[in-house]
């Protein structure tokens, strides 16, 4: 349907609730969540949102595509469409969470300082980024734990370099001597997209 109106008059109407989520009841809290995703899924089927923990200058609602770049142009929509209300912020896709992280995914917890990774390179599709990470104890054609190591990357880079320059992810064994391999500790990856864009754009 794409009416961004249609869900923005909706938020509008319940902000007060919203901006008072926490003093709700948990099945009330519930509820309006519920309901809010129920509003998104109207506007556009797939889209996904996150609330940040309330601060004393107000809070954070993310929306976001999963990585689906077909989806990338309703989020941006969404957001610059957005109404100037007190004590929210409305963020288009997933933003870095930092370095030094534990992220847990199914049955399996990563944790980025245990890990490293290596770019690997394309004559074919030079401004699309491969990259193997090395972790401790991988098990081999898991899906789920490679997803992990996607969702572990996502946290690091953001949604949208994510879903935008990684076109091929695997893992492996961490080596002996990464470094001698060629690996870097996955901790810099934020810093290395940052150059590999810079370069793409000269």
């Amino acid at each position: 349907m794409h009416d961004f109106e249609k869900f923005w008059q909706w938020f509008a109407d319940n902000n007060e609730q919203m901006t008072m989520l926490g003093d709700l009841e948990e099945k009330d809290q519930q509820l309006l969540l519920d309901n809010l995703q129920h509003q998104l899924d109207a506007y556009c089927e797939g889209l996904t949102f996150e609330m940040g923990e309330p601060t004393p200058t107000g809070r954070t609602l993310t929306f976001s595509a999963e990585g689906d770049t077909d989806l990338f142009r309703y989020v941006v929509e969404l957001t610059d469409n957005a109404p100037d209300l007190d004590w929210w912020e409305f963020v288009a896709f997933k933003q870095p969470k930092g370095t030094d992280l534990k992220v847990t995914f199914d049955k399996y917890r990563f944790e980025t300082k245990q890990m490293y990774f290596l770019q690997l390179e394309s004559e074919e599709e030079p401004d699309i980024l491969g990259i193997r990470v090395a972790l401790p104890n991988p098990v081999a054609d898991d899906d789920d734990q490679l997803v992990g190591v996607y969702v572990t990357i996502e946290a690091l880079i953001g949604e949208f370099d994510c879903a935008t320059l990684i076109g091929y992810l695997d893992t492996c064994d961490v080596p002996a001597e990464p470094f001698k391999s060629g690996f870097r500790p996955l901790d810099d990856l934020p810093e290395f997209i940052e150059w590999f864009k810079r370069k793409r754009d000269q």
